[in-house]
């Protein structure tokens, strides 16, 4: 896990700052005048950005924090930027190009972390810009960052607008802590654990009402998406918003619809050339033909996960390809731009330095063709995922098969038995920062990633980022455009009547149904409709239809549409939380709904959610299935590529296909024209077989794991109650099993995070710092930790 961290202490005195300046002049510090006052701006021959000069004097490699004691404290495995009264450290397997630290003149420094397409010139233009107040400068460029700002003693951190690179920041030490990870601030200030915060994650997930700006950690912070953390010597914090609001205006003249693929369209072209122009980076066996050596301790790996991982991943550039849109987009991308796109000539199997690495998984336990042609391969759950499930897996891989044939691509197909399933080898793994439900699928990402490369693209975000948000129908109505409503609203119907075969009376009643949704939607304020959820989630009748039948995503499409059309609804899990937790997420709700009320429009509020809910998702992944020399990208998740597809028309969002048909237009700007058949197809039929299949093969490991649960424990479930919705989803019930998977990815962080050992942070100071020392206390879940006023 890689994590940046720095924090702003409290202002030096001026008889502090004199001593200091004494203290260095006896030392013969050199850069320095007579007087300690620093040279004059130019002389950069002097400058170092890992050891640069406070009022404690020089400290490469630590920094003095007034804490009450004469401890050291720094970061286990850091590597500091620049240390003074507010220092800034880098922690983990950082690249050495993934690190860079500019200067505009002295006292005003840049550090960007990350893949950033920005020269130094023009990260020395927005340092300028960021000191004249102009911080929203620092989120222009291409790539996936954190760009950290100082200015004197106002230091600047931007979060990203999706929330795949967050910011966190805690009060401390008479000053500010912040950094891109909670795990370490909740060490720095010992913090429990918020099971306020835990039972929102369970009951509301993509509701910030219930979430808040908090953490899983009591008084660790975070920076809403779209935001910015702004510290002035040390003391004043302030989280501000470098994004402008969309237009309310009704009569506002809508966006070309040509103009705002075609922003899209750059954006994501600019994304993939980002990477593609990035030095290329190899294993350490494509370097080293010797023995095999152990890399040492890894932040975050045991023995065994370095030992998996010290193969190392194919050198240069890779990219998914699973069939579906928005991976083969991005493969198509990086394939077709100038240059050499993936691997470095003439090294491991290659041994073609022109193509570029594409990687399909192909799950065995679906039917899938290798998988009918292998020796009678049939899982414990084999049987029961034909129809839908199979046939769509197929086309998908057909799909990619097809677009492989690019002579530009390198095709890899890695199969998967039942040793892929969800919920596989739940005992190994890392902790991560925070749960989510990932964590259950972990090892079936690990074990296709491991066939990837260096630097390895990934689809997720595209339905977040590019589709629209059922939601949004609700906002064509705000605007009386109705007529936009007719092709969503047709589409729907005409699954429903295929979903029904011959029953054709439900999809007549399709058109009625939307439309009442969408306009009870429209008219309903949004204090109104989140105090309505909070009172569903205190209604016996709720936690009375535990077991009541759920299939994903509801009976059909028009069952999830209509479930969307709100303000904000339950999760999976709530279903089955004890009424306390359930009644405590229900005064968060609330507290929400009177102190933050909203003025965005509820389609465009919906989506927001979903895509921080997603980029969050995919940050645990990142750090759940990590492989040690690889690099994961996501470019959906960009800010630009964000900012261009909210320019968006929603007339354009919500049309059938609308992500398929956008895409192509993508692809047909940069020179790709030819696309498979079916391009667009839907496939989610496959995810929840999968995860079905899991939970019929690994109930045994599941009823074990909540024999005596730590989540019972902290009082948010009762064992009981788990356990036999473990059992009736095994036996083929329809239940929620996105539920069981938030309830066991939640589980397995808890013991994870409850078992570790160490701390970190080192120094003499550093053994009494960490988070959860008291462990699980029901007590404890009675202090009420309200979500604060802002987010």
């Amino acid at each position: 896990m890689r994590w940046l961290v720095g924090w702003s202490s409290a202002a030096a005195t001026p008889a502090a700052r004199r001593a200091a300046t004494r203290t260095t002049s006896a030392t013969g510090n050199p850069g320095r005048t007579a007087a300690g006052s620093p040279p004059p701006y130019g002389t950069h021959d002097t400058y170092d950005p890992y050891d640069s000069y406070g009022p404690y004097g020089h400290a490469p490699h630590t920094a003095h924090i007034p804490d009450g004691g004469d401890g050291l404290l720094q970061p286990v495995g850091a590597q500091v930027l620049w240390s003074g009264p507010d220092p800034l450290w880098a922690v983990g397997d950082w690249r050495p190009d993934e690190i860079r630290v500019v200067e505009a003149e002295p006292g005003n420094r840049l550090a960007v972390l990350g893949c950033c397409g920005a020269g130094d010139e023009e990260l020395r233009l927005g340092l300028v810009a960021a000191r004249g107040g102009a911080f929203r400068h620092l989120t222009a460029w291409p790539g996936s960052y954190t760009a950290v700002a100082c200015v004197g003693r106002r230091i600047t951190v931007a979060a990203d607008l999706a929330g795949a690179r967050p910011v966190f920041h805690v009060p401390w030490a008479g000053g500010t802590a912040y950094a891109t990870a909670a795990l370490p601030l909740a060490d720095l200030i010992e913090a429990e654990l918020d099971f306020g915060h835990l039972a929102a994650l369970l009951a509301c997930p993509d509701a910030p009402e219930a979430l808040g700006d908090g953490t899983p950690y009591r008084g660790v912070r975070r920076v809403p998406p779209g935001h910015a953390l702004i510290v002035r010597d040390g003391g004043s914090r302030e989280v501000t918003s470098y994004e402008s609001s969309g237009s309310l205006v009704v009569g506002a003249p809508p966006a070309d619809p040509e103009a705002a693929v075609a922003g899209v369209r750059d954006a994501l072209v600019d994304a993939v050339r980002a990477r593609l122009t990035a030095p290329r980076h190899a294993a350490e066996r494509d370097v080293d033909a010797g023995a095999v050596r152990d890399p040492g301790p890894v932040p975050g790996m045991g023995p065994a996960d370095r030992q998996r991982a010290r193969g190392g991943p194919a050198p240069g550039v890779g990219a998914d390809l699973s069939g579906g849109p928005a991976s083969g987009t991005l493969a198509l991308l990086a394939a077709g731009l100038p240059g050499t796109p993936g691997t470095v000539f003439g090294s491991g199997a290659a041994s073609a330095g022109e193509r570029l690495l594409a990687v399909t998984f192909n799950d065995l336990t679906l039917g899938g063709t290798e998988g009918r042609r292998g020796a009678g391969h049939q899982g414990a759950g084999a049987g029961a995922h034909q129809s839908a499930g199979t046939d769509g897996h197929l086309a998908e891989l057909e799909r990619a098969h097809a677009i492989a044939e690019n002579p530009r691509l390198r095709h890899v197909v890695v199969t998967g038995g039942e040793e892929t399933l969800p919920y596989a080898d739940l005992a190994n793994g890392p902790l991560t920062d925070e749960p989510g439900p990932c964590l259950v699928t972990a090892e079936r990402h690990r074990y296709r990633l491991s066939a990837g490369s260096a630097d390895h693209f990934l689809g997720a975000g595209a339905r977040q980022v590019v589709d629209a948000h059922p939601a949004r129908l609700a906002d064509l109505l705000l605007d009386r455009r109705r007529r936009h409503l007719v092709r969503p609203v047709a589409a729907l119907a005409r699954a429903e009547g295929q979903t029904a075969g011959q029953a054709t009376g439900r999809s007549l009643l399709v058109p009625v149904t939307i439309y009442r949704a969408a306009r009870r939607l429209a008219r309903t304020p949004y204090r109104d409709g989140v105090v309505e959820t909070a009172a569903q989630l205190r209604d016996s009748g709720f936690t009375a239809a535990a077991f009541a039948p759920y299939p994903e995503g509801g009976e059909s499409a028009v069952d999830a549409s209509v479930a969307a059309l709100t303000w904000c609804r339950p999760g999976p899990a709530a279903r089955w939380l004890t009424g306390e937790a359930l009644a405590e997420v229900s005064l968060r709700l609330e507290a929400a709904a009177q102190a933050r009320p909203s003025i965005e429009r509820p389609g465009e509020r919906r989506a927001r959610a979903a895509l921080a809910r997603a980029a969050a998702d995919h940050r645990v992944l990142e750090q759940a299935a990590e492989i040690r020399n690889q690099r994961l990208h996501a470019p959906y998740f960009d800010n630009q590529v964000v900012r261009a597809a909210r320019e968006l028309p929603e007339a354009l969002r919500v049309r059938p296909g609308a992500r398929a048909s956008i895409l192509r237009a993508a692809l047909a700007g940069a020179g790709v024209h030819e696309l498979p058949p079916g391009w667009g197809a839907p496939t989610h039929a496959t995810h929840y077989a999968a995860l079905r299949a899991g939970v019929r093969l690994a109930a045994d490991q599941l009823l074990e794991l909540f024999r005596a649960p730590l989540l019972a424990e902290a009082g948010l479930v009762e064992a009981r109650v788990v356990r036999q919705a473990v059992q009736r989803v095994a036996r083929g019930e329809q239940l929620p099993v996105e539920g069981i998977a938030d309830l066991v990815s939640m589980e397995l962080w808890l013991s994870r995070l409850l078992a570790r050992r160490g701390t970190c942070w080192t120094g003499s100071s550093a053994p009494r710092h960490r988070a959860a020392s008291a462990g699980v206390h029901p007590d404890a879940r009675y202090e009420r930790m309200l979500p604060p006023t802002g987010g």
